[in-house]
This record gives C-alpha cells, sequence and structure tokens, in this order.
C-alpha cells in the first residue's frame, strides 16, 4: 500500500458525570473497538457468533474493559478524598502539609526564683522517672516567677506528666540563686505517626483553606505542626477578639508563626481569664517584633460508668456487651473537640452500635451514665442531654476510664 488508513476516534470518551468519572459500559467499548477496526478494514464483519473476529473483538473489549476501570481509578485518585497513598503524599506536599511524624511526651513548666534569672534553653527538670528539656528558653519576671515553658522528653514513648510532678531541676543552678519549677497543667502524651486517614482529613482542609479564608487557614497551618492534636485546635470569636486554642503539645514558636502567618489581626488576639493558660511569644519578623497570644488548652479527666440491661431471658453474653462498649464510650469521649460538651445521646448511640453484634438495640431497655469531670460527678444542663465542661479545656479518659455493668 502507498499510503496509511487514519482511524477517525481511536480514543474511548471519558464518561465524566457531575460525580466524577464512572467506567463505560462494555456495550460501548465494543461499539467503539469495531468502528476503529473497520475504519482501518473497511467491510469488516465482527458479530458473527463463534467467529474469530468476534472472538477477538470480546477478547479485547475486555481489555479495554480493565484499562478503562483504570483510567477511572487514576482520575479518582487525584482527589485527597480517594487518593491511595502515594497520591496522596504528593498532594500534601503540593499544600504544604507533610503527614505528622512521631512526637515525645511534653509539658509546658513554671520556674520560680530570683526576677531576671535566665532560663536557658536545654535547661533540664523531671518528674523523678522522665527528664524534659526546655526548647526555647525564658526567663524569671518581676512576679518571681517565668512565663509557662515548653519541654519536651529526652525519650521517646507515650505518658501523661501529671500536674505538679514534674518538680525536679535537672540542671545545676550556681549558688546562691535557688530555682523550683512545677508544671501547672497536665503535660500531653508523646503521639504515634499521624494515620492516613487523619492526614487525609488535613489535606483536605487545606484545599479548602484558600477557599474558605483565614479561619480555615489558621486551623490547617496549626494541626501541621508536630505535636498538635487536631480536636484541640478552635479559633473562638467574641466581642472582644479572636481567642485561638491550641492544644496537643506543639512548639509555642510554631504555633505563634503559624498565627502569623495566616492573616489573623494580632491586635485583635486576646488569652484566657485563668491564669496560667495563656501563652505569649514574641517572634520577630525584621525590624519588627511582634507578640502573639494562644491559650494552650488543659486536660479534664473523664470516666464514665455506664449501667445497662435487657428484656431478653436468659441473656448470656452480658460479658461481651461490656467489654465491647466500654472501649466504645473511651473513644467517644477522646474523639470530642476542645471546648465542646458530653453529649449524652451521642455517647448512647456509640454504645449501642459497638453492642450490636450480640445485642440488638430493640432489645436494650436501660442505659444511664454517671460522668465524673476531675472525679466530680456531673449532671447535664437542665432540660438538655449535653454535660458542659470548661470551655477552654478538653475531656480525656484513659482506656480504662469507662467501667460498663448490667444492672
Amino acid at each position: 500500500m502507498s499510503g496509511s488508513t487514519t482511524v477517525p476516534n481511536p480514543t474511548v470518551p471519558l464518561n465524566m458525570t457531575v460525580a466524577g468519572p464512572i467506567p463505560t459500559p462494555p456495550a460501548t467499548l465494543n461499539a467503539q473497538l469495531i468502528a476503529n477496526a473497520t475504519a482501518l478494514a473497511p467491510g469488516l464483519t465482527a458479530n458473527l457468533p463463534g467467529s474469530l473476529i468476534e472472538d477477538l473483538s470480546s477478547t479485547a473489549t475486555g481489555a479495554l474493559m480493565v484499562l478503562d476501570a483504570a483510567r477511572v481509578d487514576y482520575i479518582n485518585a487525584l482527589a485527597p478524598g480517594a487518593a491511595n497513598a502515594s497520591v496522596l503524599y504528593m498532594l500534601g506536599q503540593q499544600a504544604g502539609i507533610p503527614q505528622g511524624l512521631s512526637t515525645n511526651t511534653s509539658v509546658y513548666v513554671v520556674f520560680t526564683g530570683p526576677p531576671g534569672y535566665v532560663i536557658a534553653a536545654g535547661f533540664t527538670v523531671s518528674d523523678g522517672s522522665y527528664q524534659y528539656v526546655v526548647q526555647d528558653g525564658g526567663i524569671i519576671l518581676s512576679t518571681g516567677m517565668s512565663a509557662p515553658l515548653y519541654a519536651v522528653a529526652t525519650v521517646a514513648g507515650s505518658w501523661t506528666p501529671i500536674l505538679g510532678t514534674v518538680n525536679q531541676i535537672v540542671t545545676s543552678v550556681p549558688a546562691p540563686y535557688v530555682l523550683t519549677v512545677t508544671n501547672p497543667a497536665t503535660g500531653y502524651a508523646g503521639g504515634p505517626p499521624e494515620t492516613i486517614a487523619m492526614y487525609r482529613s488535613r489535606v483536605v482542609q487545606a484545599g479548602l483553606s484558600p477557599s474558605v479564608g483565614m479561619i480555615t487557614t489558621l486551623k490547617t497551618q496549626l494541626m501541621a505542626i508536630p505535636g498538635v492534636v487536631p480536636r484541640l485546635v478552635s479559633v473562638l470569636q467574641t466581642t472582644a477578639g479572636w481567642e485561638v486554642l491550641c492544644g496537643g503539645g506543639g512548639d509555642p514558636y510554631a504555633i505563634a508563626y503559624a498565627i502569623y502567618i495566616s492573616c489573623l489581626n494580632l491586635a485583635s488576639l486576646y488569652g484566657s481569664a485563668t491564669a496560667g493558660r495563656t501563652m505569649t511569644t514574641s517572634i520577630t519578623d525584621a525590624p519588627d517584633t511582634y507578640t502573639v497570644l494562644y491559650v494552650n488548652s488543659p486536660m479534664q479527666t473523664v470516666t464514665v460508668t455506664a449501667t445497662w440491661n435487657t428484656t431478653q431471658l436468659n441473656f448470656t453474653a452480658g460479658a461481651s456487651v461490656n467489654q465491647l462498649a466500654a472501649p466504645a464510650v473511651v473513644s467517644y469521649i477522646n474523639s470530642i473537640p476542645v471546648g465542646q460538651p458530653i453529649n449524652l445521646l451521642a455517647m448512647s448511640a456509640a454504645f449501642q452500635i459497638a453492642v450490636a453484634s450480640v445485642l440488638s438495640a430493640e432489645y436494650l431497655t436501660t442505659l444511664t451514665f454517671a460522668v465524673y469531670i476531675n472525679g466530680t460527678l456531673t449532671m447535664p444542663s437542665a432540660g438538655t442531654s449535653i454535660i458542659l465542661g470548661d470551655p477552654e479545656s478538653y475531656f480525656e479518659s484513659a482506656a480504662t476510664g469507662a467501667t460498663v455493668m448490667q444492672g
């Protein structure tokens, strides 16, 4: 042949809908295949049952179905909500938020001593079991106390420094100076690397932040800081201005920088009315220095006693109900965002879902909760099913913090 035949439309059009790309129907793929083959060989008969050409076209259609499905998966994977891990990492890098790494246990400590005494970065304190190193340093103020200083454990691991237990000075202090130290709030347990699910949520939020505005951008920046727990981030607006809540143990300068670059009016920031919660950090954007305020959210320890019963006679799976429900109650408590109340209806739903495999909700006749916040039995607000806590604090329950029993 002196020339070549050109296929008019050798590609299969993408089947795009409002919900995104979907697989092309096999009949459409087969018709497109035969059309392309006929363009190359006019007069081709491809639909005779049992013929070699029909056998080849059917096999080729199956191959096209696999390729088309791969194309749909690839396009869908470009969205952070559906991306595989490799693509998700790239999307996160584009947004400037790498996946969170594991973090050491941390705590804020306050020193007491002679005004003007400098607490250098690297100063080491202890709770008797672990040592903590001050990261940025500070100074004893005219009040005889330092601002809360951020200190990180020298070894990896996860434990919670209890309020008032970090009270030993390890770094030598020359005579005649005398320093004491304590942690006015419970510290933050070290955390494991961020899960893919948690990272995916942050990447989605990062994509929204430029279009949604300043507050979403600020939250995105704060949640990207190693050690900061996403549920402990909140930005409150009142007539006085903005109050930024940020907990979990992130570096104070990293938190201050995130607030600084998020276009929040620094003059409208305000701290907590409760002593020891407001973090004041100075950052320098030469030749100017700016003061950034935010609130380090304290922890409220929660224990729960759940009492349940059933109409089923001779019910023998009571131990299974207790075993399944306790972790679900703890998980619910530990998922509540900072400043938000405990919702007994939501906790009841978590209980029922957890035990559904052994006890259907229709046979659950009694389910009551006794909630203790910092050891005090706390009742719901009048006329509601919500239990309020401190609006600047967050709830935390230990793995053994829920007791479930049939009664």
